[in-house]
């Protein structure tokens, strides 16, 4: 390729984010060009034999409830190029006890069962909320602005509003669906007292029963690699192996989108960022990181309750109290001793993941930000709480600290995976508060990675919107 030629739109970065916004740019006929940095793209939908020969897994995100959901995912055929998801009978599973489990089916009903005397008010929290999903998660996943379909949005809204805690002791009297509805919410890596930190309880738990939570076959990689297919049939070019530092050295194009963070941002574009921008950038802030663990298992997990080997997802934590405990002291920037865990176990349903007889499985807790204090004893300890004999199952394992992480993929600042905090006061206005905010104040220049609404998860809808806004502006083209 010669650094002379012009594009339409030139993308660095291959994440969801990056290859949803060069795929919506292909499809208007446009001449794109996509940079990675690495030898292969994937941003954090990569899959690596990390362990032992034969045993493939996903180096960052394994489970996507947010990629079934995905409004632009849905409207590619990403079949043709080889993703085929699975979806376990249940969406996830929380154990409390040898005794009591929480299993999360598909169906509303079902899962009352498991939740006893607070089975009716699960239902008429989520119920009336379900019935309306198609709606809300348009508005969800998407930037602050008028809302499509206010009356759902303000249905969700009210019980949003509540944090974690407060809505789980509000509207549940039993230890089952206060802790489920805890390691729901606990997936912000927020603290469970945060005002608001209740909307990501109930997406995923209306997510969890509206579409389930899938894992792809032969791992996460292959969304970016059909992905990137697509794109490629479309007419787009993918270069790796480009870590671009400078705006400067980038081929000129109309348009040039980056999935990076405002840090990235920072240092690419140097001084030509006006100085208030630059200030307001300064002052996003990153959450917390996470320490991850891949296993290359004999066997399956041998938990208590074998119906849990009904999920790939797994909450592990215990009671409401604790995984709030938990998150409240990595806030605070100490180490837990009994962390809140979310467990994967994808050999259990794609036979691909390990050698015959064997399995593989992943787990990550969090940490305060760059963290390198290694948790795998105390992650080890949470499985065999609820897995006697678990340690004994392990072959090999691979460790990554919240520092690593950063070093892994350069979004995930100080090991943040959702590339900046998720709470009320950066959740719409990412990175900062403007009404486009995917519009870089420089010409042509737009962000849309996760540092952009509506953040992290594999979703592509950083990248659909922030296209979007680019197509408008630089070309007038008005994209439903």
């Amino acid at each position: 390729m010669s650094r002379s030629s012009k594009y339409d739109a030139v993308i660095v970065g291959s994440g969801p984010n990056g290859l949803s916004a060069a795929i919506l740019f292909a499809k208007q006929g446009m001449q794109v060009l996509l940079i990675e940095g690495r030898d292969r793209i994937g941003g954090g939908s990569r899959s690596a034999e990390l362990t032992l020969p034969g045993y493939l897994h996903d180096v960052c995100s394994a489970i996507h409830p947010l990629a079934a959901s995905s409004r632009f995912f849905g409207s590619l055929p990403l079949e043709k190029y080889g993703l085929e998801w699975n979806f376990p009978p249940v969406s996830a599973a929380h154990p409390l006890s040898q005794e009591e489990t929480v299993l999360v089916y598909r169906s509303l009903d079902e899962t009352l069962v498991s939740l006893g005397i607070d089975g009716s008010a699960y239902k008429r929290l989520l119920q009336p909320l379900l019935r309306q999903w198609p709606k809300l998660i348009t508005d969800l996943l998407g930037p602050l602005r008028i809302p499509s379909h206010p009356f759902s949005l303000a249905q969700f809204g009210i019980p949003a509003l509540f944090s974690a805690a407060g809505l789980a002791r509000f509207q549940f009297k039993d230890k089952a669906a206060r802790a489920l509805f805890a390691g729901m919410a606990a997936h912000a890596m927020l603290p469970l007292e945060s005002f608001a930190s209740a909307s990501f309880g109930l997406v995923l738990s209306l997510s969890a029963h509206a579409v389930g939570w899938p894992l792809p076959l032969g791992g996460s990689q292959k969304i970016v690699d059909a992905l990137g297919a697509h794109f490629e049939v479309l007419g787009g070019e993918i270069q790796t192996g480009w870590k671009v530092e400078s705006l400067d050295e980038l081929p000129p194009a109309e348009v040039i989108m980056l999935d990076v963070t405002p840090r990235q941002l920072l240092s690419m574009a140097g001084d030509s960022l006006p100085a208030i921008y630059k200030r307001q950038l300064n002052k996003y802030r990153y959450g917390a990181g996470v320490y991850k663990i891949d296993w290359a298992l004999d066997g399956p997990i041998p938990w208590r309750d074998e119906r849990i080997c009904q999920t790939a997802t797994v909450h592990l934590g215990g009671t409401l109290d604790e995984i709030a405990n938990s998150e409240r002291t990595v806030a605070r920037g100490k180490i837990c001793e009994k962390p809140y865990v979310i467990l994967a176990q994808p050999s259990l349903f794609d036979a691909s993941r390990a050698p015959d007889g064997k399995h593989t499985a992943w787990a990550y807790c969090h940490v305060p930000a760059s963290s390198d204090f290694p948790m795998r004893r105390q992650i080890e300890a949470q499985v065999e709480r609820f897995a006697p004999g678990f340690r004994d199952q392990i072959l090999e394992a691979h460790t990554i600290n919240a520092q690593e992480m950063e070093i892994y993929n350069p979004n995930y600042i100080g090991g943040d995976i959702n590339a900046g905090a998720q709470d009320i006061g950066q959740f719409f206005t990412r990175p900062v508060p403007r009404w486009d905010p995917y519009a870089v104040p420089l010409k042509g220049v737009y962000l849309c990675s996760a540092s952009t609404p509506p953040g992290g998860g594999v979703h592509g809808m950083c990248g659909y919107y922030a296209a979007r806004s680019a197509l408008k502006k630089e070309f007038g083209l008005n994209i439903d």
